[in-house]
């Protein structure tokens, strides 16, 4: 009998431990939340990023945290963004006050991460933000810095260099155009999907595409997840279009692509489709997203720096793909946050701040260096350009996805010509060339 009360004694003890996080449990783990539309691709590569960090992490023996050693303990939270905002602050919410985590990536919906930023802040822990562009996140830092300096962006690089990289391949296409299908002024399409984060590209298409002789005939302005863009479509090809410039971040990428092919629009297709960064985009078309150019992160077979052909491979032979940029969730955990806590010897989140927004570092798509304002302020917003990040213009050609930008590329009068290793030539539709060359 004796026996039997110290053995439910003990159970007791240890029921009460694990309830109020008894430090014989908890104090040897590091809890990162991995935040992101899990049913949908974006949320996918969150999770599989995160996921090859933390193996990697805990392989070997996990982290030192000043004398002792933690490993990396992964929280999945479905935020749902691209339905539901409630489900994205909820999502946010269990994190900080269920789960407790010590840290957050991933979100990808502006008008979400916006909302789960405000909850992360008033938690006081790092949130490192790998989707989200909109250049207004990063300006809270800048306005507020007691208040969100515990954000930092991941990936990608802000909206206002994704318009102007979306630009640099726009002028690139057209180049190309003129020259084999002496095309004499080209006329661009805007096509962007209602949503937040676009707003800023479609007014620089306004004012800049003239600026670099060409002609808007058009703007369209689709639902995120339309089924059906055959309107916008048909007037497009009235228009007399010569290059289709997309804004896509959601499942319109691949109702357009596929409908654009069905129809044979003699127009390339250029600028950003998150969708057509995947493996399954060619299938998911069936063959017709053939010929579609976007702007992506990673390529199979291109290097940015020693980096990248280890961790491309790597994710290839996990997951069965190519990772999307929402996959640099690995980048942030492993050469991000796992060496600054280390330098640091704490997970203290200011002290943490204090030393990750100084750093720079390589990552597998180039080089992270947190820019500050005009005004001296910290943004932690991420440095684009030569040396730093430039991400990639792939296209899908005859089935493949295949990186064609920057196939000498000069950033400025005088620089250099940028390239990496593994880029080849763009390919003009053949059914374009037909068209032109009547």
């Amino acid at each position: 009998m004796k026996r039997s009360r110290f053995v439910l004694g003990v159970l007791l003890v240890a029921c009460l431990a694990m309830t109020i996080g008894f430090p014989a449990w908890a104090a040897d783990v590091i809890k990162i939340g991995v935040l992101g539309p899990m049913k949908f691709v974006q949320g996918k590569g969150h999770w599989n990023g995160a996921t090859l960090a933390a193996e990697e992490i805990n392989a070997r023996g996990g982290l030192w945290v000043g004398k002792k050693k933690m490993k990396i303990e992964l929280v999945k939270a479905d935020s749902n963004e691209f339905l539901s905002m409630t489900d994205a602050t909820n999502a946010m919410e269990l994190l900080m006050t269920r789960s407790k985590v010590d840290f957050v990536v991933g979100g990808f919906r502006t008008e979400a991460v916006l909302a789960m930023q405000d909850i992360a802040m008033e938690h006081k822990k790092i949130f490192i933000g790998v989707g989200a562009a909109t250049d207004e996140i990063c300006k809270r830092v800048a306005r507020d810095y007691d208040t969100y300096k515990y954000w930092f962006r991941g990936s990608p690089f802000n909206s206002t260099y994704l318009g102007k990289t979306s630009f640099i391949h726009l002028g690139t296409v057209a180049a190309i155009l003129k020259m084999y299908l002496n095309i004499p002024k080209i006329k661009v399409a805007v096509v962007a999907e209602k949503a937040m984060w676009v707003e800023g590209m479609v007014k620089a298409c306004k004012v800049y595409l003239p600026k670099m002789g060409m002609e808007v005939v058009g703007i369209w302005r689709p639902s995120q997840v339309a089924k059906d863009v055959t309107a916008e479509l048909s007037a497009i090809q009235r228009s007399g279009a010569h290059i289709v410039f997309t804004v896509f971040s959601s499942s319109v990428g691949i109702t357009f692509a596929r409908q654009a092919g069905e129809l044979k629009i003699p127009a390339a297709m250029v600028g950003i489709n998150v969708e057509a960064q995947k493996d399954a985009f060619f299938e998911a078309t069936e063959g017709m997203g053939n010929y579609v150019m976007t702007m992506n992160t990673f390529a199979r077979g291109v290097e940015y720096n020693g980096l990248t052909a280890r961790f491309v491979n790597t994710y290839i032979k996990r997951f069965g793909e190519t990772p999307t940029y929402t996959a640099d969730t690995y980048a942030q955990i492993i050469y991000g946050l796992a060496p600054t806590i280390e330098e640091a010897g704490t997970l203290d989140a200011d002290k943490l701040v204090a030393i990750l927004e100084n750093r720079e570092y390589m990552v597998p798509s180039g080089k992270v260096k947190y820019m500050k304002d005009a005004q001296g302020r910290h943004l932690h917003d991420l440095t684009w350009g030569p040396g730093y990040l430039t991400s990639l213009g792939v296209q899908w050609q005859d089935g493949k996805l295949v990186a064609v930008w920057p196939n000498r590329w000069k950033a400025a009068k005088g620089a250099p010509e940028i390239t990496y290793k593994g880029i080849v030539p763009y390919k003009i539709a053949p059914w374009i060339i037909k068209e032109y060359k009547k």
